[in-house]
């Protein structure tokens, strides 16, 4: 016989009682050239307990987000825009830039160096989320970046000797060098200056576009995804101990969540900009409003299984109809107009003249 741990106890308890509502972020540093905002486990404590954490990079035209590490993998999923991201692997001779665009995802390893950069001449902002796995890092349920250069960077730690022996500099140059780092992780840069442009080959095995990809297709445990207005996403759960991350890209809708003995512990209406985490085999759905939704989610597992209780390959169409009868305690009748429904859609329902 299998037996729940404490541990695993303690943690569906603890979620039972947490406030799973969605939430923005908060403005974590920035200036002319952009932003970058991060959500705090303070305010969404299911961050901490999944060990889970979620920023977004905002970048002007001519924004340049400067070199660094993070101390966690992580998913980068493109939310508007298109710029250029350059990845440095460890221990490779030179980066890979990356020309990008809305939809795209791209899997950050630990260790890899980024820096992302909006063009002069763009229009728009370039917006970037970020998703991953803090297990490993300084701070469960957040991020910590460590940038290379700029006000916050390395080389204001180091002492001008230790910098000057490291590169090889004059004591002078290295004291210009430091000096001139006034951008903390986000600059604006002068027109005219040339940045690197992207190398479409670049993007072959390291990018792969959301929007663009078969359903069927692994985006790295991620996925993007739009209902129609009033369309409805059917209840579901995670078979696999995983925890369910979604950020709402753009429209909004109504959002309920079920946990243990039955209890709905979250009802609510999530809008674009908002992210929210569903418990381990707690159960989802959502309702578009009129306008439709889009949102973007990663699983914490590396081959997440999802098992739904609505559609052609919900659970109910497999259960044995005596089964099914005497569970809803119901007429043979019912169970027939129960069963009958939802024959050809999957998980995705659009509105009836009951729904509008």
């Amino acid at each position: 016989m299998v037996q729940r741990t404490s541990s695993d106890s303690a943690a569906s308890a603890e979620a039972m009682v947490m406030d799973l509502s969605p939430k923005r972020p908060a403005k974590s540093y920035g200036g002319e050239g952009g932003s970058y905002f991060d959500w705090s486990p303070s305010e969404l404590p299911m961050l901490r307990a999944a060990s889970i954490g979620a920023a977004k990079l905002s970048l002007a035209a001519g924004g340049l987000a400067l070199p660094f590490y993070s101390d966690s993998a992580k998913v980068a999923y493109v939310l508007h825009g298109k710029g250029t991201c350059a990845v440095l692997l460890p221990e490779t001779p030179s980066e890979k830039i990356l020309p990008i665009k809305e939809g795209d995802a791209l899997a950050l390893p630990f260790g890899v160096v980024t820096w992302w950069h909006n063009l002069h001449a763009a229009t728009t902002e370039l917006v970037v989320l970020f998703l991953g796995d803090t297990s490993k890092g300084h701070t469960a349920g957040r991020f910590t970046n460590m940038q290379l250069t700029g006000s916050t960077g390395i080389f204001t730690g180091f002492s001008t000797e230790f910098v000057a022996r490291a590169w090889d500099l004059p004591q002078d140059a290295s004291a210009s060098l430091v000096s001139t780092q006034p951008g903390a992780g986000i600059v604006k840069l002068k027109d005219g200056f040339r940045m690197p442009e992207g190398c479409d080959k670049d993007r072959e095995g390291m990018v792969l576009n959301c929007l663009e990809a078969p359903l069927d297709v692994d985006i790295k445990n991620g996925a993007a995804w739009w209902i129609d207005g009033h369309s409805m996403c059917s209840p579901g759960f995670s078979c696999d101990s995983a925890y369910q991350v979604t950020y709402i890209v753009r429209g909004s809708g109504r959002v309920q969540v079920v946990g243990i003995d039955g209890t709905r512990v979250l009802e609510t209406r999530a809008e674009g900009g908002c992210l929210f985490i569903v418990p381990r085999f707690f159960v989802v759905s959502k309702i578009a409003d009129d306008s439709g939704m889009e949102w973007f989610s990663i699983i914490t597992t590396p081959n997440p299984i999802f098992s739904h209780l609505a559609g052609r390959t919900s659970v109910w169409k497999a259960i044995s109809p005596a089964v099914l009868q005497a569970s809803f305690n119901t007429t043979p009748e019912m169970e027939n107009l129960f069963r009958s429904k939802r024959l050809d859609s999957e998980i995705f329902f659009a509105p009836n003249s009951n729904s509008i």
